[in-house]
């Protein structure tokens, strides 16, 4: 039986698809030509606990626009962030276990592109009625890597059990995690010319969390976006009644910053009355909030609002409304 070369068989099966894809043998492209986002890039996974993982990926680039990532166990999908988030837990996993995680970009139809690499993490085992919190990590250094990121170390903690992790947090929010062995990690994601305090905790396999280490604290170099642009915009507050009772009515637009904003804190009259953190996936565009104010009418209020973002800082102040209950727009 005569052989047909293998360069022939191929030009042959391309141009019976009728050039589907251009003969784009591996071209990342779905049925409709359309361009899909590529594979994830630097996926790692550590675990955080027993019962957890934390897996992490480079963002990629805008070019097609990634609105989603698909984090997945095995073939399992188990979590879906926005597309300006790297990095989430995964929980629920079972202790001494080896999983496999790939994670996928997702485009604004809703295609996914491939997947990752593979990586594989091992929970460690879990710890009988253990409620010893590892010791405070010690002797904490860092410095700032140009205007975006961060270096930071620390000295190990101990545990009866052993460290599972550590967490890194900025302020209250914790922005970072690596696995127990390590004791040096880079934060990226940073602003220009911006001040931060970043303290280390411990974790071992029961979620048990030692107290936080002494603050690190460092400025990173001065930038083209060093500070502006972080406040809400378009802000607008009014007022309405009802039972008798009257509220205060908000809306404003998110700042443009690189990432997710999932918490507010509103101002009242010069001070602080209420946080809001949105659940699940945070609204796109313009957002709008309302809360009880009172029930006399004619009492004035000044209102301004701040995003808490996704480095874990303040941003700066939305322009201060001034309105009284009772009153019309």
């Amino acid at each position: 039986m005569r052989r047909v070369p293998l360069a022939l068989l191929r030009g042959f099966m391309c141009g019976s698809l009728l050039l589907l894809a251009s003969c784009g043998w591996g071209a990342h492209q779905d049925g409709q030509g359309e361009r899909l986002p590529s594979a994830p890039m630097g996926v790692t996974a550590a675990a955080g606990s027993a019962t957890s993982v934390h897996v992490m990926w480079n963002l990629a680039s805008e070019d097609p626009e990634v609105t989603r990532y698909e984090v997945y166990r095995g073939t399992t999908k188990v979590k879906e962030v926005l597309g300006a988030e790297h990095m989430v837990d995964v929980t629920r996993l079972q202790p001494s276990t080896t999983y496999v995680f790939t994670v996928r970009a997702r485009n604004a139809a809703g295609n996914s592109g491939p997947p990752s690499k593979q990586v594989r993490a091992t929970t460690p085992a879990a710890a009988a009625a253990d409620q010893t919190a590892p010791t405070r990590p010690g002797r904490p250094h860092g410095k700032a890597v140009g205007s975006r990121a961060a270096q930071l170390s620390w000295e190990k903690s101990t545990d009866d059990r052993g460290v599972a992790s550590y967490d890194i947090y900025q302020g209250t929010s914790k922005i970072h995690s690596v696995g127990g062995a390590q004791t040096a990690t880079v934060v990226t994601g940073l602003r220009p010319g911006t001040h931060y305090s970043f303290t280390v905790r411990a974790r071992d396999a029961a979620d048990n969390l030692s107290p936080r280490s002494d603050p690190v604290r460092l400025t990173t170099a001065p930038g083209s976006d060093d500070g502006r642009g972080t406040a809400p915009t378009g802000f607008r507050a009014t007022t309405h009644r009802a039972a008798g009772a009257y509220y205060l009515d908000l809306s404003w637009d998110a700042p443009e910053v690189d990432g997710v904003i999932t918490e507010y804190q509103i101002h009242l009259d010069g001070r602080p009355v209420t946080s809001l953190v949105w659940g699940g996936s945070p609204p796109r565009g313009k957002s709008t909030y309302s809360f009880y104010v009172g029930r006399d009418a004619g009492v004035g209020h000044r209102v301004r609002i701040r995003a808490k973002l996704p480095d874990g800082t303040w941003g700066g102040f939305s322009a201060e409304r001034t309105v009284a209950t009772g009153s019309r727009p």
